[in-house]
Protein backbone atom coordinates (compact mmCIF):
# COMPACT_ATOMS: atom_id res chain seq x y z
CA UNK A 1 0.00 0.00 0.00
CA UNK A 2 0.73 3.44 -0.52
CA UNK A 3 1.48 5.60 2.15
CA UNK A 4 0.70 9.14 1.64
CA UNK A 5 1.11 10.37 5.22
CA UNK A 6 4.66 9.01 5.10
CA UNK A 7 5.10 10.86 1.62
CA UNK A 8 3.79 14.04 3.40
CA UNK A 9 6.47 13.52 6.17
CA UNK A 10 9.18 12.81 4.04
CA UNK A 11 8.52 15.99 1.81
CA UNK A 12 8.34 18.38 4.95
CA UNK A 13 11.40 17.43 6.58
CA UNK A 14 13.42 17.67 3.14
CA UNK A 15 11.77 20.25 1.13
CA UNK A 16 14.07 22.75 2.33
CA UNK A 17 16.97 20.66 3.17
CA UNK A 18 18.81 17.78 1.54
CA UNK A 19 19.22 14.00 2.75
CA UNK A 20 22.58 13.10 2.64
CA UNK A 21 21.44 9.79 1.88
CA UNK A 22 21.15 11.10 -1.73
CA UNK A 23 23.14 13.34 -4.56
CA UNK A 24 22.26 16.60 -4.26
CA UNK A 25 21.44 16.92 -8.60
CA UNK A 26 21.69 20.94 -8.02
CA UNK A 27 24.41 21.77 -9.95
CA UNK A 28 23.81 19.04 -12.86
CA UNK A 29 20.24 19.80 -13.91
CA UNK A 30 18.47 20.34 -11.05
CA UNK A 31 17.18 18.08 -8.27
CA UNK A 32 13.21 18.16 -8.31
CA UNK A 33 12.69 14.75 -9.55
CA UNK A 34 15.31 13.37 -7.72
CA UNK A 35 13.48 14.99 -4.65
CA UNK A 36 10.07 13.30 -6.29
CA UNK A 37 11.55 10.05 -6.57
CA UNK A 38 12.60 10.28 -2.87
CA UNK A 39 9.09 11.37 -1.94
CA UNK A 40 7.76 8.32 -3.31
CA UNK A 41 9.85 5.94 -2.37
CA UNK A 42 9.06 6.96 1.62
CA UNK A 43 5.77 5.47 0.61
CA UNK A 44 5.94 2.62 -0.87
CA UNK A 45 9.61 1.43 0.41
CA UNK A 46 10.37 -0.46 -2.97
CA UNK A 47 12.47 0.17 -6.13
CA UNK A 48 12.36 -2.20 -9.50
CA UNK A 49 15.86 -2.62 -10.07
CA UNK A 50 14.86 -3.34 -13.65
CA UNK A 51 17.79 -2.14 -15.72
CA UNK A 52 16.40 -1.34 -18.90
CA UNK A 53 12.93 0.12 -17.71
CA UNK A 54 13.31 0.36 -13.30
CA UNK A 55 13.30 2.92 -11.19
CA UNK A 56 16.06 2.84 -8.75
CA UNK A 57 19.11 4.93 -6.34
CA UNK A 58 22.05 3.34 -5.44
CA UNK A 59 24.08 6.24 -5.70
CA UNK A 60 24.65 9.35 -7.79
CA UNK A 61 26.24 7.27 -10.48
CA UNK A 62 24.29 4.02 -9.92
CA UNK A 63 20.68 5.21 -10.42
CA UNK A 64 17.49 4.44 -13.25
CA UNK A 65 16.95 7.69 -15.89
CA UNK A 66 13.78 7.56 -14.15
CA UNK A 67 14.92 8.22 -10.63
CA UNK A 68 15.88 11.97 -11.90
CA UNK A 69 14.33 12.42 -15.28
CA UNK A 70 10.94 14.11 -15.73
CA UNK A 71 9.62 12.28 -18.64
CA UNK A 72 11.66 9.13 -17.70
CA UNK A 73 9.66 9.18 -14.08
CA UNK A 74 6.56 9.78 -16.02
CA UNK A 75 7.16 6.89 -18.14
CA UNK A 76 7.97 4.83 -15.80
CA UNK A 77 4.94 4.90 -13.47
CA UNK A 78 3.01 5.38 -16.42
CA UNK A 79 4.06 2.02 -18.08
CA UNK A 80 4.99 -0.21 -15.08
CA UNK A 81 3.88 -3.15 -14.95
CA UNK A 82 6.24 -4.87 -12.05
CA UNK A 83 7.54 -3.81 -8.61
CA UNK A 84 7.25 -0.71 -7.30
CA UNK A 85 5.07 2.63 -7.91
CA UNK A 86 3.00 2.97 -10.74
CA UNK A 87 0.78 5.82 -11.66
CA UNK A 88 -1.88 6.85 -14.12
CA UNK A 89 -2.90 10.18 -15.80
CA UNK A 90 -5.62 12.08 -13.93
CA UNK A 91 -7.07 15.85 -13.63
CA UNK A 92 -5.95 17.85 -11.04
CA UNK A 93 -9.11 17.39 -8.79
CA UNK A 94 -8.64 13.60 -8.53
CA UNK A 95 -4.79 14.18 -7.01
CA UNK A 96 -4.38 12.90 -3.41
CA UNK A 97 -0.98 13.45 -0.90
CA UNK A 98 1.50 11.73 -2.80
CA UNK A 99 0.80 11.91 -6.07
CA UNK A 100 3.25 13.53 -8.72
CA UNK A 101 2.24 16.89 -11.04
CA UNK A 102 4.75 17.81 -13.66
CA UNK A 103 4.94 21.05 -15.14
CA UNK A 104 5.99 22.23 -19.27
CA UNK A 105 7.25 25.78 -19.07
CA UNK A 106 7.30 26.19 -22.90
CA UNK A 107 4.66 24.20 -23.66
CA UNK A 108 6.11 21.42 -25.13
CA UNK A 109 8.40 19.99 -22.80
CA UNK A 110 7.51 18.96 -19.21
CA UNK A 111 10.67 19.53 -17.39
CA UNK A 112 9.41 20.36 -13.58
CA UNK A 113 8.32 18.10 -11.12
CA UNK A 114 5.74 18.59 -7.93
CA UNK A 115 5.10 16.48 -4.95
CA UNK A 116 0.97 17.15 -3.70
CA UNK A 117 1.05 17.64 -0.36
CA UNK A 118 -2.81 18.81 -0.17
CA UNK A 119 -5.16 18.01 -2.82
CA UNK A 120 -7.56 20.70 -3.82
CA UNK A 121 -9.75 20.85 -7.01
CA UNK A 122 -7.87 23.12 -9.11
CA UNK A 123 -4.01 24.51 -9.56
CA UNK A 124 -4.99 27.51 -7.39
CA UNK A 125 -5.54 25.28 -4.02
CA UNK A 126 -3.69 22.51 -4.93
CA UNK A 127 -0.11 22.55 -2.72
CA UNK A 128 2.96 20.93 -3.70
CA UNK A 129 6.43 20.30 -2.67
CA UNK A 130 9.50 20.62 -4.29
CA UNK A 131 13.34 21.22 -5.04
CA UNK A 132 14.84 23.37 -7.20
CA UNK A 133 13.56 26.03 -6.30
CA UNK A 134 12.77 24.86 -2.99
CA UNK A 135 9.58 24.85 -1.53
CA UNK A 136 6.37 23.73 0.52
CA UNK A 137 2.72 24.56 0.85
CA UNK A 138 3.24 26.44 -3.08
CA UNK A 139 0.14 26.57 -5.20
CA UNK A 140 0.69 25.11 -8.47
CA UNK A 141 -0.78 28.16 -9.79
CA UNK A 142 2.40 30.14 -8.35
CA UNK A 143 4.00 28.89 -11.37
CA UNK A 144 4.35 30.41 -14.81
CA UNK A 145 3.74 26.98 -16.78
CA UNK A 146 2.05 26.72 -19.92
CA UNK A 147 0.74 22.98 -19.14
CA UNK A 148 0.35 20.39 -16.57
CA UNK A 149 0.13 16.99 -16.21
CA UNK A 150 -0.88 15.32 -13.12
CA UNK A 151 -0.14 11.00 -12.15
CA UNK A 152 -2.16 9.32 -9.53
CA UNK A 153 0.76 7.24 -7.48
CA UNK A 154 -0.02 3.60 -6.33
CA UNK A 155 2.07 0.76 -5.84
CA UNK A 156 2.21 -2.85 -7.43
CA UNK A 157 3.23 -5.96 -5.41
CA UNK A 158 4.41 -8.77 -6.68
CA UNK A 159 3.22 -11.91 -5.31
CA UNK A 160 4.72 -15.19 -5.80
CA UNK A 161 2.48 -18.51 -5.22
CA UNK A 162 5.21 -21.25 -5.00
CA UNK A 163 3.28 -24.73 -4.85
CA UNK A 164 4.88 -27.52 -2.70
CA UNK A 165 4.12 -30.74 -4.72
CA UNK A 166 5.11 -32.88 -1.22
CA UNK A 167 2.57 -31.04 0.57
CA UNK A 168 0.24 -29.90 -2.25
CA UNK A 169 0.05 -26.84 -0.68
CA UNK A 170 0.84 -23.07 -1.65
CA UNK A 171 3.49 -21.44 0.21
CA UNK A 172 2.81 -17.95 0.05
CA UNK A 173 5.78 -15.12 -0.03
CA UNK A 174 5.28 -11.31 -0.50
CA UNK A 175 9.00 -10.55 -1.66
CA UNK A 176 10.74 -7.25 -1.58
CA UNK A 177 12.28 -5.63 -5.07
CA UNK A 178 15.45 -6.51 -3.47
CA UNK A 179 14.50 -10.54 -2.74
CA UNK A 180 15.67 -13.14 -4.93
CA UNK A 181 13.66 -16.50 -5.57
CA UNK A 182 15.67 -19.40 -7.47
CA UNK A 183 13.41 -22.37 -6.72
CA UNK A 184 15.08 -25.30 -8.25
CA UNK A 185 11.69 -28.14 -8.30
CA UNK A 186 8.78 -25.67 -8.12
CA UNK A 187 6.59 -24.38 -10.51
CA UNK A 188 6.08 -20.88 -10.11
CA UNK A 189 3.15 -18.89 -10.58
CA UNK A 190 3.08 -15.27 -10.83
CA UNK A 191 0.08 -12.60 -9.66
CA UNK A 192 0.72 -8.87 -9.43
CA UNK A 193 -2.10 -7.32 -6.83
CA UNK A 194 -2.54 -3.81 -6.54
Amino acid sequence: MYNRQKVYEYAKEWAYKRNSKYYNFDPVGGDCTNFASQCIYAGCNQMNYSQNNGWYYINGNNKSPSWTGVEFLFNFLISNKGMGPKGEEKDIGSLKIGDIIQLSFNGQLYTHTLVVIQNGTSVYNTLIAAHTYDVFGKSVAEYGFEKYRCVHVTVQWLKIFITNHLRGLPDILSLNCNSSLRPKKNKLKLFLRK
